[in-house]
């Protein structure tokens, strides 16, 4: 009986060893389920996405559409829109679509006021002899719309959309 005591004896002592070697893996990786507090467990990162548009007359209504889509699907996505090239024309003032009309600065407007930030390109006005003058109000500006995108996507993880 003595040998079967001891060879349950070392059977727990294993299973000890493995159990606590699982805590301090669990604990070391983050994982804590041994004690992981609420406030750690329920974090959840915030999705964030950039449009980016460089022609205005195949992507302003279809992106502006898409980007509403987006938010009414997922309200707390961070959009961003960048613009340049010819995609910075669907928010010059009166910007309307060539096939049905319709005017683009109340769908920006209401983008904007759900938190989207836009950015027009300043080389392509300089380039293009644009004033910012002739841009609605909620458009703003950035130095390059190349620069945006690559900061926005690898500095601040935004994923990339080209509508």
């Amino acid at each position: 009986m003595g040998a079967l005591r001891a060879l349950d004896d070392e059977r727990t002592n294993d299973m000890k060893r493995f159990l606590s070697a699982i805590a301090v893996i669990c604990l070391a990786t983050g994982l804590g389920v041994l004690s992981a507090s609420p406030a750690v467990a329920q974090e959840a990162t915030t999705a964030k996405v950039v449009y980016h548009f460089d022609d205005a007359s195949l992507q302003a209504l279809r992106g502006l559409r898409s980007i509403r889509n987006h938010l009414d699907t997922a309200p707390g996505t961070q959009v961003a829109i960048v613009a340049h090239a010819n995609g910075v024309d669907m928010f010059m003032e009166g910007a309307t679509d060539a096939q049905s009309g319709v005017v683009y600065a109340p769908l920006i407007a209401d983008l904007k006021s759900r938190g989207v930030d836009i950015y027009i390109c300043e080389i392509t006005l300089a380039g293009r002899g644009l004033s910012p003058d002739a841009f609605i109000l909620e458009a703003d500006f950035t130095p390059s719309g190349v620069v945006a995108l690559t900061e926005l996507q690898q500095t601040q993880g935004h994923a990339y959309i080209k509508p």
